[in-house]
């Protein structure tokens, strides 16, 4: 029983037969354009110089205006691509439904890629409110208010994806807020999915583990030390990216990139699954003491 149950999670991981490919950018005479929040720096760096070789036409979204332009411009000149900046904090409402209202003027947007993010440490009764709200803002109510607004130009046109990016922290209970925004993502996109299976939009929620960018070197974990978790754990963001436009081609939602990331999220799942939440809160307390 033990054996049968692991097959069926590793059925259930592995990527499946290609069912459908990204759309040219330039099918049909029609530039096709992609819009990627959190853009300025590591995964969302990375889908721009991914989709900017690919031919993609950008709207590139993040806080730093200097980091947006800077990029933008490299690729201008690297590929020749129309690439466009916006300046948002989406932990604002304001700030979402101005990018929310971009994406609605934008008639040739295929792909969505909710990648804006940040994580903290401490504990939750310990953390001003504040922070845990403006998490809530930019992880939940950014990603479904611009879902929401992509939606229907896709329906439309037949065709899009949309990317929501979660993390392997989703599958168990490491930080009470970022845990949890980031299963609602999961569920999220699989709920949107099977609400859109006649259609030809797809989405996924795209779930990296460790993965090397600007994530971890904020004040809030100055006292973090990357040197506790195996090398062989982290990824860079072009090999998560990569992973990430290779399983639009199949029908999955849920994408974990990395072997060892899917056999780590398989260990949350099978029967000693209680013994491995023990180890993951004395984990967190190790962390939260250094």
């Amino acid at each position: 029983m033990f054996l049968l149950r692991v097959l069926k999670l590793r059925k259930l991981l592995k990527l499946r037969k290609p069912k459908q490919t990204l759309i040219n950018p330039k099918a049909d005479g029609k530039p096709r354009t992609a819009l990627i929040t959190g853009a300025s720096s590591g995964i969302g760096e990375a889908f721009a110089r991914q989709l900017a070789l690919e031919g993609y036409a950008l709207i590139l979204v993040a806080r730093r205006q200097d980091r947006l332009t800077k990029l933008a411009d490299e690729l201008h000149q690297l590929y020749g691509v129309q690439i466009q900046v916006l300046a948002a904090d989406l932990a604002q409402a304001t700030e979402i439904e101005k990018v929310a209202q971009k994406i609605k003027q934008t008639e040739n947007l295929s792909i969505l890629i909710n990648n804006a993010g940040f994580g903290f440490m401490g504990e939750f009764a310990e953390t001003d409110l504040a922070k845990h709200l403006a998490m809530i803002s930019v992880h939940i109510t950014a990603s479904v208010s611009l879902c929401h607004a992509a939606l229907p130009g896709m329906l439309a046109r037949k065709e899009g994806f949309l990317i929501n990016v979660s993390s392997i922290a989703a599958f168990f209970p490491s930080h009470p807020t970022y845990s949890a925004t980031k299963m609602f993502l999961n569920s999220f996109s699989e709920a949107l999915q099977t609400e859109l299976t006649d259609s030809k939009i797809r989405v996924q929620a795209l779930c990296p583990g460790f993965t090397r960018t600007e994530f971890h070197d904020g004040p809030d974990f100055k006292d973090w030390n990357r040197s506790l978790i195996p090398s062989k754990m982290w990824m860079t963001p072009t090999e998560v990216v990569r992973e990430s436009l290779k399983a639009l081609e199949t029908s999955q939602v849920i994408c974990i990139p990395g072997t060892k990331n899917r056999q780590f999220v398989a260990l949350t799942r099978l029967p000693f699954a209680a013994t491995f939440q023990k180890i993951v809160r004395k984990g967190r307390k190790v962390l939260n003491q250094r």
